[in-house]
């Protein structure tokens, strides 16, 4: 699935905003367990919702965000690890296991594996 395309024609309500804002900054912080091909396909879905109204997260995060995606130095490092930490913390786990479960099921990002028994 285009995540660009699933992205505009997906309603989105504000607090799965939120969730691909969180993941954002995870996928920076280096703290992101996704493959190349999905924490890819979620910079695209980002791009393509950051402008849209969230509930918790905003233009502090969008500015954070557009100045360290292409690197960082080591204060903006420690400034993205400490919005993720709160975005995490603001965000319940069952509201982003939700998010990403949305997407799996889109076709945006890959299945998930099995847990190992």
């Amino acid at each position: 699935m285009d995540a660009a395309a699933w992205a505009d024609g997906a309603e989105l309500a504000p607090h799965e905003i939120d969730c691909a804002i969180a993941l954002m900054l995870k996928i920076i912080d280096g703290k992101c367990r996704m493959d190349d091909a999905d924490k890819a396909m979620m910079a695209v879905l980002y791009d393509r919702v950051k402008s849209r109204p969230s509930r918790l997260l905003g233009d502090a995060e969008h500015q954070l965000i557009a100045a360290t995606r292409s690197g960082a130095d080591e204060a903006q490092r420690l400034a993205v690890y400490e919005r993720r930490v709160l975005a995490e913390t603001m965000i319940s786990r069952p509201v982003m296991k939700a998010w990403k479960a949305r997407l799996r099921e889109a076709g945006v990002l890959a299945p998930a594996e099995a847990p190992l028994s």
